[in-house]
């Protein structure tokens, strides 16, 4: 579809816009963007003019946006954003280097992925790496990601996924903790402190099901928003937690966590990986995809059905 240039605004305009919006203030626009105050104010009379708004209003010698403007400014913050982060992978790519934008999970990101991919730069050195943290679905094409990393059900709009693994969770606890209680026998677990993801609520009460435990108890104890933050408070002795052994490779190798009850459980969830429509054919996407793949494949341990005892 052919769109008239004269639709779209300057980005110059914009900028004014979206400085003058957030501080509702001409005067402190005008210092952020190095302008004088008169000169914002013409940019704010071109766009107001452009799209047949009135975009601000003034109460008591002060500006405020109206409700037009406020509707507006989330859309040009993220039409901004965009633009300066195409100039940045733009940069990135110079002198013919492909630049790879890949969506991750925080704590699948910083604690699985990261450690290993110095395996994948040294087969493609010509790849500039963008790696961001997203811990829900979002607009890939709109982001201009290449690729995510996703937990939960094969379902994501406008893209395909690809299963990568399981996950597999066990009890574990730092050695300390383990030392000064009692936990010999599964119904041990039933008085002691958890740990709770708070996004997962039910962890503990399935995993005693899982185990004919009563449930009565399963929702005592801290919760944390991040598997990260388990990982450091299971490790500080608050608590006992259910973690993915894939997540804590480094406390297990260490000593600083031990697994309590070799008692597995497989979430109801897995992970996979998310290629957008547009990017089927993306070289480099498809050759990072099977990289994860490869790489989930050699493990040493436990992050998908079969691989604990």
């Amino acid at each position: 579809m052919n769109l008239s240039r004269a639709l779209i605004p300057d980005l110059a305009v914009l900028q004014a816009f979206e400085c003058a919006a957030r501080h509702e203030n001409f005067t402190k626009a005008a210092a952020e963007l190095n302008l004088t105050q008169s000169a914002v104010s013409r940019q704010i009379q071109i766009l107001e003019a452009q799209l047949g708004v009135l975009l601000f209003g003034r109460i008591r010698k002060r500006v405020v946006l109206s409700a037009a403007g406020r509707k507006l400014l989330p859309e040009v913050s993220r039409l901004l954003l965009q633009s300066e982060e195409m100039v940045v992978r733009a940069r990135a790519s110079a002198g013919g280097r492909e630049v790879l934008s890949i969506a991750t999970l925080p704590t699948f990101g910083s604690r699985w992925l990261l450690p290993r991919l110095p395996d994948f730069k040294r087969r493609h050195p010509g790849t500039a790496l963008n790696v961001a943290s997203r811990a829900e679905p979002f607009d890939l094409s709109a982001e201009d990601f290449d690729l995510a990393i996703h937990y939960g059900q094969p379902v994501w709009a406008h893209a395909t996924c690809t299963y990568l693994c399981s996950e597999i969770i066990l009890p574990v606890a730092s050695p300390s903790l383990i030392g000064s209680c009692s936990v010999e026998r599964l119904e041990d677990l039933e008085d002691k402190p958890l740990l709770h993801l708070a996004t997962r609520p039910k962890l503990w009460a399935e995993w005693f099901e899982h185990n004919d435990l009563g449930q009565e108890n399963a929702y005592r104890g801290d919760r944390f928003d991040q598997f990260a933050m388990i990982i450091e408070a299971a490790v500080r002795s608050l608590g006992f937690a259910l973690l993915p052994l894939y997540l804590i490779e480094d406390e297990i190798s260490s000593g600083r966590l031990r697994v309590v009850f070799e008692r597995p459980m497989t979430t109801d969830n897995s992970y996979y990986v998310v290629l957008p429509e547009e990017k089927q054919g993306s070289a480099v996407g498809r050759a990072f995809q099977s990289w994860l793949l490869e790489q989930v494949g050699t493990n040493a341990f436990p992050i998908g059905p079969g691989k604990v005892s």
